[in-house]
């Protein structure tokens, strides 16, 4: 019996090797895969959200003295510098990030803009963020600013400009 019980113990210790290293495989297949899709996934957001956040930009530098008015309505101080500055970090900020090209100081240009239009447009839904969080997601800032702190933190990827300009430098790159 204590024979049997020995044989087994191997038998299933045998098995359970064979499970953990196809478990250890699979996962190191699954993060492979991942990466390999990081920078082509990157893009899209970049092309995605970047392209839409640009025409929104595109409306307001075609139509300055309304944006000027607006931001003095929400009591922006010096509304038509702060109007031209926001139509330009989302106009040319769009661009850039649409490109790839001074990804990370452009992103964290636009999460302050974002910032910014959270606490003033869309206050309500930054008060309420934990008591009702679907206001907080709701709001129109909300995607550009997610978009752009990925982008803040995880960089543009390989497909894109800043990658070309570090390879000319001799820049090690994602």
């Amino acid at each position: 019996m204590v024979q049997y019980l020995g044989r087994a113990r191997l038998v299933l210790s045998s098995i359970m090797n064979s499970l953990t290293q196809i478990c250890r495989r699979a996962y190191a297949a699954l993060i492979s895969v991942a990466d390999l899709l990081r920078s082509p996934l990157l893009l899209i957001v970049r092309l995605y959200f970047f392209w839409q956040l640009l025409q929104i930009g595109l409306g307001k530098m075609t139509n300055i003295p309304k944006v000027v008015e607006y931001f003095g309505s929400l009591g922006i101080p010096l509304p038509s510098l702060n109007a031209r500055i926001v139509c330009g970090v989302e106009t040319f900020g769009s661009i850039l990030l649409i490109i790839g090209l001074a990804t990370r100081p452009t992103a964290l240009l636009v999460l302050i803009v974002m910032t910014v239009a959270y606490l003033t447009g869309d206050r309500a839904a930054v008060l309420q963020i934990f008591s009702d969080p679907d206001q907080f997601v709701k709001a129109a800032p909300f995607p550009f600013f997610v978009m752009a702190l990925v982008l803040f933190f995880a960089g543009p990827g390989w497909i894109s400009v800043d990658t070309l300009v570090g390879r000319m430098f001799g820049k090690k790159t994602d």
